[in-house]
């Protein structure tokens, strides 16, 4: 059985990052659902903080060297990505959108990918929807339902819980689309790839996966 490799993407820019605690968390969540469903995963961070001047770099000479091309090809080889950014000014931040400004054209194509952003406020959630979303449909991903967003109060003592429950929600979303042992990674999108039976793969609704990850029985 072949290992599933999913990338979490975090464009956390302080040093800790609220960015990349959820980043974690979401990492955490997602390998425990996609191991519920029998497949084996791997799963790596993509840290760009550490990546701003090779990637200013790349936009001036076209080419991408070191931790950047490494960055990029885990991007490349990845069944599955995890994106978080902060907020900056009511939209995802300049290093988030570049660093997906030189992803070669074509990689995220049927990419199943979760995304997630961090800010100071609950006011600005609508970027996962005007933002985030069109980002990634643009690029031709298959985005999943439940975006995370997490406000600095969804962290800490003081939080209700409900952050979890939508990392988890959303990492159910994401190991459905990615199918259980013997699935085929990459989503097609509106559906999950199945079994195969008589040379025809056989299709799973995406309704189906969506109740199978909330948790509701299929008969």
């Amino acid at each position: 059985m072949s290992t599933t490799r999913v990338v979490v993407v975090s464009a956390g820019l302080s040093v800790p990052s609220s960015t990349r605690l959820l980043a974690d968390q979401l990492g955490a969540a997602v390998e425990g659902a996609v191991v519920a469903r029998g497949r084996e995963v791997e799963v790596r961070h993509v840290e760009l903080r550490p990546l701003a001047h090779a990637l200013a770099d790349r936009l001036l000479t076209g080419f991408a060297t070191g931790e950047l091309a490494d960055a990029l090809e885990q991007v490349r080889r990845a069944d599955a990505l995890v994106v978080v950014t902060p907020v900056f000014a009511a939209s995802y931040s300049g290093l988030f959108k570049t660093f997906f400004d030189v992803v070669e054209p074509g990689v995220l194509d049927g990419t199943p990918v979760l995304v997630a952003v961090t800010a100071g406020t609950a006011r600005h959630s609508l970027v996962l929807d005007h933002a985030l979303r069109p980002l990634f449909a643009h690029l031709r991903a298959v985005v999943v339902p439940t975006g995370v967003f997490a406000a600095s109060e969804d962290f800490g003592s003081g939080a209700d819980g409900s952050l979890d429950k939508r990392v988890q929600r959303a990492a159910g979303e994401l190991a459905a689309l990615l199918g259980g042992a013997g699935g085929t990674g990459r989503a097609t999108p509106g559906e999950d790839a199945g079994p195969v039976d008589g040379g025809l793969a056989v299709t799973t609704p995406f309704e189906q996966l969506l109740r199978e990850a909330g948790g509701d029985s299929v008969r």
